[in-house]
């Protein structure tokens, strides 16, 4: 591979709203992007704008084998992996049935672990690269009945960090991006998803109060457009930040979480059941 050749990036999740901003910020800045999703159908405007795609559920390890083969194999190498593919599960814990938070943690936990498995072999060679894994702020802040989905993003925070230290000698660089409410319908599609909940009349004042919450944020929401620039940054910076918080509303909720003793928190929910 020429060292003229344009550097690759591989993201997951370009459907819509993060994966598919970051995939065009990338294809802006002359990467050669690789912009997967579970149906090709929905990126196939992407491939039209200079794109390479394939179908990628994060979930299947042959198709994350299958991938990351085929961008290896067609460009000679994995220079940035964005693990941006997620969903969320809005529910008390006591609610949310024990598939539905199996299925939470294995696309947003175990998906991220085995693209960067199969992608760290290539960047350990070519002793350069960076995994970038898209967060939230609830990846550092936890709220009532958002348990299932913060815990995950929790999990894949413990996981970037263990990853940081484990390959920081090979020249891999593990960034994590945490941003706050972005105008993606997100938040929409993570209220919807309480059907699939047991839901339970003594947790409905808590819901009220963080679902009005969440819904005040997303009148101020950022466009994807504002991570996306935030995970180019980070993927073509010769030394990049371990964290980077996007968002207003994500530097205010981590700052109060330091901030506020635990106790007072704890008695302000308690007051709401």
């Amino acid at each position: 591979m020429s060292n003229d050749s344009p550097p690759v990036v591989l993201i997951t999740g370009c459907s819509s709203g993060i994966g598919r901003a970051t995939a065009h910020r990338f294809l802006d800045a002359g990467w050669r992007v690789w912009a997967t999703s579970r149906d090709p159908e929905d990126v196939a405007d992407l491939a039209d704008a200079g794109c390479r795609t394939t179908a990628l559920d994060v979930t299947d390890d042959e198709q994350v084998a299958a991938a990351v083969d085929a961008a290896v194999e067609r460009d000679g190498r994995i220079d940035c992996l964005v693990n941006n593919a997620g969903f969320g599960q809005a529910g008390a814990v006591e609610e949310v049935p024990v598939d539905r938070l199996r299925a939470q943690f294995d696309v947003n936990v175990f998906g991220a672990v085995r693209l960067a498995q199969a992608a760290l072999p290539h960047m350990r060679a070519a002793d350069s690269g960076t995994v970038v894994n898209v967060s939230s702020l609830l990846g550092r802040v936890v709220y009532p009945t958002r348990g299932a989905y913060a815990g995950s993003k929790h999990a894949l925070e413990a996981v970037s960090d263990a990853l940081r230290a484990e390959v920081g000698g090979f020249g891999v660089d593990v960034v994590v991006v945490e941003p706050g409410a972005v105008d993606t319908g997100f938040d929409d599609r993570l209220r919807d998803t309480r059907d699939a909940t047991h839901r339970l009349p003594a947790y409905d004042r808590l819901r009220w109060v963080v679902d009005t919450a969440q819904r005040l944020s997303e009148r101020t929401a950022m466009p994807p457009e504002r991570v996306a620039d935030t995970i180019h940054e980070a993927a073509a910076s010769p030394a990049p930040d371990d964290r980077y918080v996007v968002g207003w509303d994500a530097t205010l909720a981590i700052l109060a979480d330091r901030l506020v003793p635990a106790r007072v928190t704890r008695w302000l929910y308690e007051r709401l059941v």
